[in-house]
């Protein structure tokens, strides 16, 4: 589990993020979302420990993790594994050398049994004999399951994805959604997802945060996203009129008043 506590980030005279809660637990997806400019990547990055927030503390499964010494950190990221956005992987090194290279920079492990667990965690994200593949080789889908089996190579406790459906057509991104939860629920990890995709709120959203110019201004699940009566919310995800139809079809399918001359299959043709 992860709770932020009264997170505060300025830069200069600009309050990025203010007095920011919340509590996101083991097991499940938990979901950061916003427009650009809310906030939500500068939480992210005091909650990894790339920026230092002004006031407020971030604890890993208890432990105060704003408060602790360089060497305690030390020992809280190797628990940390971290999907970035681009992927970043190394061009000049192998798919079996990229997911490696924390084996290599945190364990004392023989090569055969790195070896061996490379190919596990290449085996759960359903890329087998792509070892020797380099990135460029690579489709960008494979590229996103690479990084993901390169972030769980550690066995993590906490996993951050940023972004990770950017750039992806929406099939590819299913996929990597599919992947995330799977794993996420597998291994009880507490899953962190920094996103604009609105598929992934719907499909694997079990905790969402919605923030809005540095506060947060909603968070629920994303069964109750739907029927959000929060203004700034509802204009953030149903932007569009075939999402507003089809929030007000899901309400009237919920209610049993779905009208006899109007269904769900109309909005999708």
């Amino acid at each position: 589990m992860i709770e932020v506590k009264d997170i505060k980030k300025s830069f200069g005279d600009k309050t990025v993020i203010q007095d920011v809660s919340a509590v996101m637990k083991a097991g499940q997806c938990n979901l950061i979302i916003g427009t650009s400019g809310s906030g939500k990547t500068v939480l992210m990055k005091c909650m990894v420990g790339l920026l230092e927030p002004d006031s407020g503390n971030v604890f890993y499964s208890g432990q105060d993790f704003t408060a602790m010494n360089v060497k305690d950190k030390t020992e809280i990221r190797k628990e940390i594994g971290m999907l970035f956005q681009g992927a970043a992987l190394f061009d000049s090194l192998t798919v079996e050398e990229n997911i490696m290279f924390p084996l290599s920079m945190f364990t004392k492990w023989t090569l055969k049994k790195k070896v061996d667990r490379v190919n596990e965690v290449l085996a759960r994200v359903n890329l087998p004999d792509v070892n020797k593949k380099y990135p460029g080789e690579l489709s960008g889908g494979m590229k996103k399951r690479v990084a993901l089996a390169r972030a769980i190579v550690l066995n993590p406790k906490y996993l951050f994805c940023d972004e990770p459906n950017s750039g992806l057509d929406p099939q590819t991104s299913l996929v990597i959604d599919k992947l995330i939860r799977e794993i996420t629920i597998e291994y009880n990890i507490t899953t962190v997802v920094n996103t604009h995709d609105m598929n992934s709120v719907m499909e694997i959203g079990n905790y969402i945060l919605y923030m809005y110019k540095g506060h947060k201004e909603w968070e629920g699940t994303n069964k109750e996203i739907i029927f959000s009566k929060n203004q700034r919310l509802n204009e953030f995800i149903f932007a569009s009129e075939f999402l507003q139809d089809a929030k007000e079809m899901r309400m009237l399918e919920e209610r049993g008043k779905i009208p006899n001359d109007r269904n769900m299959d109309d909005l999708l043709k």
